[in-house]
């Protein structure tokens, strides 16, 4: 190793530390948005909850505080703007933003079925959350982060953009669209040190993904079925997505950027 290396590894540590920094995570009322609020919160960053159910905001907040952590809970809906931009502008700017809220936001998904059986109305609701909630909260952030040249922006996005699951056609639509738009935004704010990347998600066991016959045996043989596309064969937990989030929010990650990591199980491999 040269001496420039040596020299570089001696005065950047490899850690996770957030201490001074300001997080914003959307949709962090549940699931993986929990899990990675209380991450970086864990790593020393005051964590903003943003939830579109109040209540749900305000007890993971809590959760953190009870943990010694710093949060607090800013309920608004990531696909209106007037509210993003009202939230972010009471907050005096985030140094982290984590796109975090996303699937069918309060409408729920529709049935599984081929796009062909579908009409516009219900690809509305993926398009609204998934695409134009990133759009609003990355456009509300920008501005804090230009003037204070620094910034992280990581956006969640689903393995279903990158494979093309059937049946989520809308879905995918919406997150590879994010996904796109992420790339674009790397590149207009990477002079001022902002870093702005994705992480793509296989299944996760959250509140959303859960089935209410979970336990009937013809999605006990449909679970099994779809275990078997996993090389690690089980689905996520919220956990599994929070540390490579949490190193992309850090220092450490300093000259990452433009990128889409997946975080699946092996569903899909990338080079």
């Amino acid at each position: 190793m040269s001496s420039a290396a040596e020299g570089y590894l001696e005065t950047v540590p490899f850690e996770i530390d957030l201490e001074g920094s300001r997080a914003l995570v959307t949709g962090a009322g549940q699931g993986v948005g929990r899990a990675i609020a209380l991450a970086l919160a864990d790593a020393g960053a005051d964590v903003v909850i943003n939830d579109v159910v109040e209540s749900r905001a305000d007890e993971v907040a809590d959760e953190i505080r009870q943990r010694d952590g710093r949060a607090d809970g800013a309920p608004f809906d990531v696909t209106d703007w007037d509210s993003v931009h009202a939230a972010l502008d009471r907050l005096g700017g985030v140094d982290i933003l984590i796109n975090n809220a996303g699937n069918a936001g309060v409408d729920g998904f529709s049935a599984l079925r081929p796009f062909v059986d579908t009409d516009p109305a219900e690809w509305d609701r993926y398009i609204r959350v998934n695409l134009h909630g990133v759009m609003n909260c990355t456009r509300a952030a920008l501005p804090s982060m230009i003037s204070r040249n620094g910034g992280r922006i990581i956006t969640v996005i689903s393995d279903a953009a990158r494979y093309g699951d059937a049946f989520l056609a809308p879905y995918a639509a919406a997150k590879a669209g994010a996904a796109g738009f992420c790339r674009s935004i790397a590149r207009e704010v990477g002079r001022y040190n902002i870093t702005v990347n994705c992480v793509a998600l296989g299944t996760i066991r959250t509140p959303t993904t859960m089935r209410p016959d979970a336990d009937s045996p013809a999605n006990v043989e449909r679970e099994q079925q779809q275990l078997k596309k996993y090389i690690i064969r089980r689905k996520g937990e919220p956990e599994d997505a929070a540390g490579l989030v949490a190193f992309l929010a850090s220092p450490s990650a300093s000259w990452i950027t433009g990128q889409t990591y997946p975080i699946n199980g092996g569903y899909s491999l990338s080079m």
